[in-house]
C-alpha cells in the first residue's frame, strides 16, 4: 500500500499532462456541472478507505476530509465553467488547498504509524482536486500543465542550472545551510538517474504545480509578469521553507536559498510552454543537495 497507492495518484496526475485527459474531464463537466462534486466524494473515500487500511479512520477524520475537499470545490462551482481572469475567490481556494497540507492540519488525529502515507495521500488529493479544479473546470490560464512543446523547454533549465548553483552552493556554504561538499563512494550515473527521478516526481513536480502553475500564475493573471510578482512568488516559495529542516525552525537560511531558487524557478516558468521546464530545474537543484551535499 505504501508504494502503490502513492503512484496511483501520481498516474492520475501525470495523465493531466496529456491535453485529451483535461479535455474530456471539461467536456463531461460542460455536460452535467453537478459532476464535479463527484470529484471530491471519490477522493474523500480513497482517503477514507486508506485510512481504515491502516488502522486510522474515525468520523472526525472523514469529517476533515470531506470539509477539505468540499468546501473549495463549492467555492469554485458557483463561479461558473471558464469564468475568465483569475479572481480573490480563486486564490482562496489555492490557500485552502495549500495551507492545511503545508500545516499539517488534523495530524493529532491520526495515529503516528498512519502519519506519513496519509500525508502523502493528502498530498495526491489536494494536487488532484486542483488540477480538476483549476484546469477542466474553471479552465485558468497560463497553468502551463503540459507536455513541453519546445526544445527551450530542456535547455533554458540547464542554463539557469548552470547560473543559479554555484549561487545556491556557495551561499549555502557560507550560511552553514550546508556542509562540505563530497563524491560518494557509490556514486554512478545510475544512482544519479534514479535520485534525480525521484526527486522530480515528489518534490519538483507537486511544488511546481502549487507554487508556479497555480500561485506565481494566478499572480501573473492578476497583476502581469513583472518582476515584483516573480519576486513576490519567489519569497512565497521561500516563506513555505521556513518550517523545513534539518536547522533550528523558523528556518531563516532555507528560505532564503529558497527565495532565490524560487527565483530562478519562477523565471524558467514564465519563459516556458510548459511547467515541466520549471520542474526539471527544480530536481537538477535538489539532486545536487542531495547527492554531494
Amino acid at each position: 500500500m505504501r508504494t502503490w497507492v502513492p503512484a496511483i495518484f501520481l498516474a492520475v496526475i501525470l495523465a493531466f499532462l496529456l491535453p485529451p485527459v483535461p479535455a474530456l474531464v471539461k467536456k463531461k463537466l460542460h455536460s452535467r456541472r453537478s459532476l464535479l462534486f463527484a470529484v471530491p466524494a471519490m477522493l474523500s473515500a480513497a482517503f477514507c478507505l486508506v485510512a481504515w487500511r491502516l488502522g486510522a479512520w474515525t468520523w472526525p477524520v472523514t469529517l476533515l476530509i470531506l470539509a477539505y475537499t468540499l468546501i473549495p470545490t463549492i467555492c469554485i462551482f458557483v463561479q461558473g465553467m471558464d469564468a475568465g481572469a483569475a479572481t480573490w475567490l480563486d486564490l482562496a481556494v489555492i490557500l485552502l488547498l495549500w495551507l492545511p497540507i503545508e500545516l499539517n492540519a488534523g495530524a493529532r488525529l491520526i495515529p503516528r504509524h498512519a502519519q506519513g502515507l496519509l500525508h502523502t495521500v493528502a498530498y495526491g488529493v489536494a494536487l488532484t482536486l486542483a488540477l480538476v479544479l483549476f484546469l477542466s473546470y474553471r479552465g485558468l490560464k497560463g497553468m502551463k500543465f503540459n507536455l513541453p512543446t519546445r526544445l527551450m523547454d530542456f535547455v533554458d533549465p540547464v542554463i539557469a542550472y548552470i547560473l543559479v548553483a554555484p549561487i545556491l552552493i556557495a551561499l549555502g556554504l557560507a550560511l552553514s545551510f550546508l556542509p562540505w561538499w563530497h563524491i560518494p563512494g557509490n556514486l554512478s550515473a545510475v544512482r544519479v538517474a534514479k535520485t534525480f527521478g525521484l526527486i522530480l516526481v515528489a518534490t519538483a513536480l507537486p511544488e511546481e504545480i502549487l507554487f508556479r502553475s497555480l500561485i506565481q500564475n494566478w499572480l501573473m493573471q492578476k497583476f502581469g509578469s513583472t518582476t515584483a510578482v516573480l519576486i513576490l512568488a519567489s519569497v512565497i516559495f521561500g516563506c513555505a521553507h521556513l518550517n523545513n529542516g534539518p536547522q533550528p525552525l523558523p528556518n531563516w537560511r532555507y528560505m532564503i536559498l529558497a527565495t532565490i531558487a524560487g527565483y530562478a524557478y519562477g523565471k524558467v516558468f514564465e519563459r516556458a510552454s510548459s511547467a515541466m521546464a520549471s520542474m526539471i530545474l527544480h530536481a537538477l537543484v535538489d539532486v545536487t543537495k542531495h547527492v554531494f551535499f
